[in-house]
């Protein structure tokens, strides 16, 4: 069966589809090059759902840092000198945090506490969530719906359309909370080969309490948070300790096993994106070419099938080879027998 893989961009404005879509190609291509895995990637496509809340694009070309279509995070390559480090104290810290968090903001069938210190907390620091979660949006056509109605829409319609191939999904900070979305209540019954999240606040208590909400409207009063049902074999979720976003790292602690029997899986991951000496361990290309993801996307990708003229060659290359050792096996016997006729006479 054929492979695709889907990817799902982030929070904030981005720069145009098509450069996006290359540049996170480029990091992929660049991540297998550095693991020394020499696979080539299925078809790609990114769902880009930026243009629904920005009027413009962010602009390579631009050169005023003031202007809000200024590019600052372009993609580069991953730095030559990059040493991934350890954070085990870190790690302590932001354990205690989250479990703390937990304890204050959900309730114990997950919905949300003291929901208006959340919805201050959504307008203050996560713009875009606020408007998934409130606010709506016009069409092209004019129409108007709900801003997350018209978000959903962008990433079911490619799984819809391939839905007879095997699918791995990898969706980033907010691209993974619409991918949840999608997977749980819009169209739960496609399978989903491979789910990987990277950089994603899936497990901050704001969103659990979301999830669980519309969960509970679904499940006629159940707040049961799972793995979505169609995710077949795995989900894998990536998360740099640096990354603010991705604070509470463990989703393993927050969804349960589907029918399928699929957990998530945490990897605590080294981001290496770096621009003008400034370090940002949430930016998706770093993520993207981690040693992990790249053993993840090879696994995925598998044995590759070969067309008819590698297998031919191939075939060819054998035939090369064994023709090879029999000459060797050849000459070899030639020599034995003529180094015994020179030990008889002797």
């Amino acid at each position: 069966m054929k492979k695709v893989i889907i990817g799902i961009h982030g929070l904030g404005n981005k720069p145009p589809k098509d450069l996006l879509q290359k540049w996170w190609k480029n990091a992929i291509e660049e991540g297998l090059a550095l693991s020394g895995i020499n696979k080539n990637i299925p078809e790609f496509e990114l769902v880009y759902w930026s243009d629904i809340l920005h009027d413009k694009p962010l602009d390579p070309e631009e050169k005023d840092k003031r202007s809000p279509n200024f590019l600052d995070e372009p993609y580069t390559k991953a730095p030559k000198n990059f040493v991934a480090e350890k954070h085990a104290f870190l790690q302590k810290v932001v354990d205690f945090l989250t479990e703390e968090l937990n304890k204050i903001f959900l309730n114990e069938d997950k919905t949300l506490n003291y929901s208006f210190i959340t919805d201050a907390l959504l307008r203050r620091y996560f713009n875009d969530l606020e408007v998934y979660y409130m606010e709506e949006r016009k069409d092209e056509n004019g129409n108007t719906f709900k801003a997350r109605d018209l978000i959903r829409s962008r990433l079911a319609e490619p799984i819809k359309r391939y839905r007879d191939r095997e699918i791995m999904i990898v969706a980033h900070s907010m691209g993974s909370i619409i991918t949840f979305d999608v997977l749980n209540f819009v169209i739960p019954e496609i399978e989903i080969n491979t789910l990987v999240t990277i950089g994603s606040p899936l497990g901050l208590p704001l969103i659990v309490g979301q999830i669980a909400a519309e969960q509970k409207k679904k499940e006629n009063g159940e707040s049961i948070m799972s793995t979505p049902p169609g995710v077949k074999y795995n989900w894998f979720n990536l998360a740099d300790i640096r990354d603010h976003v991705a604070l509470n790292y463990k989703l393993s602690d927050d969804f349960t096993k589907n029918k399928m029997g699929v957990l998530p899986v945490d990897f605590l991951v080294n981001n290496n994106y770096e621009i003008h000496g400034e370090k940002n361990p949430h930016k998706s290309f770093g993520y993207l070419r981690t040693p992990e993801f790249s053993k993840i996307l090879s696994d995925f990708i598998g044995e590759e099938k070969m067309n008819l003229g590698q297998k031919v060659f191939g075939k060819v290359q054998d035939l090369i080879e064994k023709v090879k050792k029999q000459r060797r096996s050849e000459y070899d016997g030639v020599q034995y027998r003529q180094d015994d006729k020179r030990r008889d006479a002797v």
